[in-house]
């Protein structure tokens, strides 16, 4: 199983967060750099993969309601893909 550890502090703005993201994840030069790229992405990913995401309060405080999408796609990304696992550690 792959282990991606996200840390939330990084997260400061859009676009550094989806460059951040992208590094991350090893996503193709091709990567929309928005929500629903990063959806397409995760939700059809066929590798097994654990998402550690820590200070995911960052992610709210720096990007605010982007942010909380943001999380929401981590959070419907479970459902949509079982090979996905989402863990929180603050």
């Amino acid at each position: 199983m792959n282990r991606i550890m996200l840390n939330g502090k990084r997260m400061i703005t859009r676009e550094v967060t989806h460059a951040y993201l992208k590094r991350k994840f090893s996503f193709p030069d091709y990567y929309g750099r928005n929500l629903d790229a990063l959806w397409d992405l995760l939700s059809t990913r066929a590798k097994e993969t654990e998402i550690v995401i820590v200070n995911a309060h960052c992610i709210r405080e720096n990007l605010g309601h982007y942010g909380t999408s943001l999380l929401k796609v981590f959070e419907d990304l479970q459902e949509e893909n079982r090979r996905m696992k989402v863990f929180y550690l603050n």
